[in-house]
């Protein structure tokens, strides 16, 4: 049975996603995509989306903020775009996203069951049920605003959804995976995303089967105002919480910069030196690129462990986010040459490997393998300095932010 996989501290942050990174997000969304379908299946994609490691981090490379809640939305609308025209040929679907087109889910998963042949009705009532669950049966503050439903034609799914708590300035993110699942109220969730806030009631825990029958005994017995008046009388009390078992959790602070604590360096380091050792190597024509190809090897390095990478390599996101900077300026700009060359070199090598000329996807998969080789043994500049080398050079790889271009140095 599917079970929760841990929680996350996702701050609140204002702020949108620029129209030149959004249309990237869209682009390196589909063809990271692609490439994990090519390797690993569909299946195995649904099962990236539900981690919310990987999730988290897949954000990150993208050149999100690498800590914020924000990564949902903008990592939900970009697979949104970036899949939809490759839904007949992937046989993947993401629907539904944030307000007013979380509520056009079911009609989009009945109106994509009568096109390719699955259960429509019965999935946008499980649409339904995912979002009542941590809307109504985990009642811990967070009332949802996102709701993105990812299924594939043979009716397989992931749910991931957001709620938000104003007061606290914070988010919490559920996932859902349909593999495996046996009860929508009987520990449900993939993982649940968020900083503790206080008691909960969680009546999806398995401990809770037996509230849950007594409600429905005590409605059909009391009715609705037999059970207002013993409300009334019970309202002054004050039960101890029940023990909630402890989970995993990803931690997302408050700090808006990227620091050494956020950052494991040695796979930073793995990272930067399978760049430099297997760059020449495997990917010669893009070298001849004078300033650029070097760096977006380094890219690559990392776009390769979201591609290839087991769950336990996700622990920090942060390190995601020197693939491609972020849009705030942090940890540095974005590079804008680099990521279009990473989307170039990847989409090339999807291309290419579906007409069966598989070199150029290997040759990522050696540059993401080298990396977990070098990382037990490679040095390299401490996160300060690589940050600042980064920021230094940021100009002449065409940096920009949501405060503009990176100038050149002084």
């Amino acid at each position: 049975m599917a079970k929760r996989a841990g929680s996350a501290d996702l701050p609140l942050h204002s702020g949108h996603v620029p129209k030149w990174l959004a249309d990237r997000m869209t682009r390196l969304g589909g063809v990271v995509s692609e490439a994990i379908v090519h390797h690993y299946g569909r299946d195995e994609l649904l099962r990236r989306l539900a981690h919310p490691f990987w999730f988290q981090s897949f954000g990150a490379v993208m050149g999100m903020d690498w800590h914020s809640s924000g990564i949902t939305t903008s990592v939900i609308g970009a697979l949104k775009r970036g899949l939809t025209p490759l839904s007949k040929e992937l046989g993947i679907h993401v629907c539904g996203g944030r307000g007013k087109h979380s509520r056009q889910t079911p009609h989009e998963l009945i109106a994509i069951g009568d096109r390719v042949g699955f259960d429509g009705a019965a999935l946008a009532n499980a649409s339904r049920l995912v979002a009542k669950v941590d809307s109504a049966a985990i009642q811990d503050g967070f009332d949802l605003y996102l709701h993105g439903f990812i299924v594939t034609d043979d009716g397989r799914w992931a749910v991931v959804q957001q709620g938000m708590n104003d007061a606290s300035r914070q988010a919490r993110r559920y996932h859902w995976l349909s593999e495996d699942l046996e009860s929508f109220v009987d520990e449900p969730h993939t993982a649940i995303d968020g900083k503790g806030q206080g008691t909960i009631v969680n009546l999806t825990d398995r401990r809770a089967e037996a509230s849950r029958k007594a409600q429905i005994d005590i409605l059909d017995s009391l009715g609705p105002d037999g059970i207002a008046r013993r409300f009334l009388a019970l309202e002054e009390r004050e039960p101890e919480p029940a023990p909630q078992p402890l989970l995993p959790h990803l931690v997302m602070p408050e700090h808006h910069d990227v620091r050494a604590k956020d950052v494991v360096l040695r796979r930073l380091h793995g990272s930067l030196a399978a760049a430099a050792d297997r760059g020449p190597a495997d990917f010669p024509d893009l070298l001849m690129t004078p300033g650029v190809g070097p760096r977006t090897v380094q890219a690559l390095a990392m776009v390769a462990e979201v591609v290839h990478g087991t769950p336990c390599r996700f622990s920090d996101p942060a390190r995601f986010s020197f693939a491609h900077g972020g849009k705030d300026r942090h940890p540095y700009p974005v590079p804008v040459r680099v990521y279009d060359e990473t989307i170039r070199v990847l989409k090339s090598a999807v291309q290419k490997a579906k007409l069966g000329q598989q070199e150029e996807l290997f040759a990522l998969k050696r540059l993401d393998d080298q990396a977990r080789e070098l990382e037990r043994r490679a040095s390299g500049p401490d996160v300060e300095e690589h940050i600042r080398r980064e920021r230094a050079t940021s100009h002449s790889y065409g940096g920009r932010s949501v405060f503009g271009d990176e100038p050149p140095p002084a």
